[in-house]
């Protein structure tokens, strides 16, 4: 079966809102083996629901659309379902007694356009929403399934997981897909694909399909089997080529699946009973950011200090003004000194520093815009090491804040770097 995704809003197509929607419902619906074809975003007009409705019931069995379901004029979904369903708006008496509560809860006065909140198409299934006051829909036509939620991401995560996903599965008989995806970094998505060119090449006799999916500073490879078997019996075909695959590059592979570079430095802190802190100058903060997503970091997670200047890297790091008078913040030395800095004052395990040039101004002959020293400190080393990363500030700050963290995995674990 295929499925699709709508998303509806104004706002969504001049940018001023990215669709995060889509992304995680496509995620959502294949981990429970429904593969989306299709993901379209539309403006909120009632020719152009209309229109997509249309086309949509012809291609897929499943659509999922989120958006225009708001108190305000123009969110106008609700009253053009009743045109293309043919059915009319009544007052669903369970939503007014959620919303009515919703709002006493939080000591609000309730406003008659909360209470339209509680409108609903006669013809729909009502999906309860526990996080926000416009319900969900499910329509059934033809044998096909259409699912309107609102746009903001919390509320229709909420909806998917408590509503839409179980009914989906109780009424679609699906194919097993099993997904594994390997992360890693520090290497590029063609250097990989080079490694690994035999290796993938074999994957078509073993009904497998290989992604790679770049980001700043890393590569994920998604391994996928689609049907054809019991679920174990895919799992372990995919266990197989991934061992294979551990073998060809092992030295770039950091994690498995949904786990982060943060997570897995984490663990390994946590199973040596050690600590760390973190010397940022050019990441601003970004990898203690990345550091204290991850629940739980305050086990092992000291603080850190943010040197953006000269000033700061002397005082609180100790680094030598002498140094940083005669060879500035951008070299091996003032990286070193900083992260061994942070460790002695904040007695840590292990340090990370981080200084550089993150641009898109400032680069000089011998440090370019992208230049990145990034400093460990640990029990038996401090080294530093230089980086050349492109020329967009944002990218740098992401790519280095990554970097950081797995050149210190790669020091805890004792992997050459």
């Amino acid at each position: 079966m295929q499925a699709e995704i709508i998303t509806i809003g104004d706002e969504l197509l001049i940018g001023q809102t990215i669709d995060t929607n889509s992304t995680w419902m496509g995620e959502q619906l294949n981990s429970i083996g429904i593969r989306v074809h299709r993901a379209t975003s539309i403006a909120d007009d009632r020719k152009e629901i209309l229109n997509i409705l249309h086309e949509a019931l012809l291609r897929s069995e499943l659509i999922l659309v989120t958006g225009g379901l708001g108190p305000t004029k123009d969110d106008i979904t609700k009253k053009t379902l009743c045109e293309f369903f043919e059915t009319d708006l009544i007052m669903h008496q369970p939503s007014v007694e959620r919303i009515t509560a919703l709002f006493k809860d939080k000591g609000l006065p309730i406003l008659e356009m909360n209470l339209l909140q509680a409108e609903v198409p006669r013809s729909c299934k009502v999906l309860n929403n526990s996080r926000g006051t416009a319900s969900g829909m499910w329509f059934e036509k033809n044998g096909k399934v259409l699912v309107f939620m609102p746009g903001v991401p919390y509320e229709m995560m909420g909806i998917m997981e408590e509503e839409v996903l179980p009914e989906v599965q109780s009424f679609f008989k699906r194919p097993e897909i099993v997904h594994h995806t390997i992360l890693t970094q520090g290497v590029g998505e063609t250097f990989l694909a080079e490694q690994i060119k035999d290796w993938e090449d074999s994957l078509s006799s073993e009904e497998l399909k290989l992604a790679y999916l770049p980001s700043p500073g890393m590569v994920k490879l998604r391994l996928s089997a689609y049907g054809g078997g019991e679920k174990n019996a895919l799992e372990e075909k995919i266990f197989r080529k991934k061992k294979e695959l551990e073998g060809l590059i092992g030295e770039h592979i950091f994690g498995y699946d949904k786990e982060t570079l943060a997570s897995v430095v984490g663990k390994l802190l946590l199973e040596r009973n050690a600590t760390l802190c973190v010397a940022e100058s050019c990441t601003g903060g970004f990898v203690s950011h990345l550091i204290t997503c991850t629940p739980g970091s305050s086990d092992y997670f000291v603080g850190g200090v943010i040197a953006y200047t000269n000033s700061i890297k002397d005082h609180q790091l100790g680094v030598s003004s002498a140094l940083l008078d005669s060879e500035g913040a951008v070299n091996d030395e003032t990286a070193r000194q900083m992260a061994a800095g942070a460790r002695d004052r904040l007695n840590t395990s292990y340090a990370i520093s981080t200084t550089g040039i993150a641009g898109p101004s400032g680069g000089t002959k011998e440090n370019p815009v992208g230049t990145v020293w990034i400093g460990i400190s640990g029990p038996n080393r401090t080294f530093a090491y230089r980086f050349q990363f492109g020329r967009n500030r944002e990218r740098n700050i992401l790519i280095a804040s990554h970097t950081a963290l797995n050149l210190l995995r790669k020091e805890i674990i004792g992997q050459n770097v």
